[in-house]
């Protein structure tokens, strides 16, 4: 009897509920509908700027490899490339825009056309972008892999370096940025500082282009221990005595007088070396620069006679680089 009048109640109470609020009750949904396409953020707007240090919210675009999920419809799922037109094809209502749109605003799109072509009632899409074709950094020059790498968030330039398997051994400390929004390029310098900030920590954007600059290269040739191409630090340059000393000195057999030989606009000049004298500092120890050839030869008029500048550049062919300690 009591379980009776309590079950009657209770029903009394929701018929009271439902006259009060009318037909607003009854058209309330379980569960809130997603926001419309038309309620959401256009592309392009509400986002943070690079310049306040976060980088814009990704935009889909043409090349871009994204991931269509439809909950509870996995016939509905599937994984499409954007054309160059910037639409996707899906696999039941057709092409659909989405070139300049986020992940989220792609989502509702596709939420709205399946519920337009009265595929679903009520779709849950989610968008998840597999590969960005436009949100990529490219890192070139003295790198192990250079290539175009994605950029996911804030990366710097040092993160960018190390994605692509870090600087080879013939990189100096210095590289080109360029940035494709304005085509404006600056040289930075790779870990060191310069008047306001650590370069290594700039913030890339989408579409930025590294290069890591090569390092100068030296040649120390002839009758030394160790003849071989020598990278330069573009920070502490060297004299003819250091890069002896690179080439682990002159052997007991060498001549007292060399050659520099030197790269300039009228072509290769050769400069007589007087070991001796600047051993002794009686004469001045030429600074190196990139491409120079210092050549030791042996201790014999011969050998000094048939060799000509032509056939010292030629030994500077194919011979090891000794990267920096």
């Amino acid at each position: 009897m009591a379980r009776a009048i309590a079950s009657r109640i209770a029903g009394d109470t929701i018929l009271v509920i439902m006259l009060l609020t009318g037909p607003a009750f009854a058209q309330q949904p379980l569960f809130p509908r997603t926001p419309s396409l038309q309620g959401a953020t256009a592309p392009g707007q509400n986002k943070v700027s690079a310049d306040n240090g976060v980088l814009p919210m990704m935009q889909i675009s043409s090349g871009d490899l994204v991931e269509i999920t439809v909950f509870d419809t996995p016939e509905l799922s599937q994984k499409t490339r954007v054309d160059n037109s910037g639409h996707v094809e899906l696999i039941v209502g057709g092409y659909l825009w989405v070139s300049g749109l986020t992940s989220t605003e792609a989502a509702l799109a596709i939420e709205a056309r399946l519920r337009d072509a009265k595929v679903l009632r009520n779709p849950h899409v989610t968008v998840n972008v597999l590969e960005s074709a436009s949100q990529t950094v490219t890192v070139l020059g003295e790198v192990k892999n250079p290539g175009s790498y994605p950029l996911w968030g804030r990366q710097h330039v040092a993160e960018a370096i190390a994605a692509a398997g870090g600087l080879s051994q013939n990189a100096s400390h210095t590289a080109t940025l360029t940035h494709k929004s304005s085509n404006a390029s600056q040289s930075i310098e790779l870990g060191g500082k310069s008047q306001d900030s650590t370069d290594a920590d700039i913030v890339l954007l989408p579409g930025d282009r590294l290069v890591v600059d090569r390092a100068g290269i030296v040649y120390v040739l002839g009758d030394v221990g160790k003849p071989g191409g020598f990278v330069l630090d573009d920070r502490a340059p060297i004299s003819v005595l250091q890069g002896l000393a690179l080439a682990q000195g002159m052997n007991r057999t060498a001549n007292s007088h060399g050659s520099l030989i030197r790269q300039t606009a009228q072509g290769p000049q050769q400069e007589a070396l007087d070991f001796k004298k600047i051993l002794a500092n009686q004469t001045s120890d030429p600074t190196l620069h990139d491409g120079d050839v210092v050549y030791v030869p042996l201790n014999a008029v011969k050998d000094c006679a048939n060799r000509g500048l032509n056939s010292i550049l030629q030994m500077a062919v194919g011979v090891v680089i000794y990267g920096r300690n």
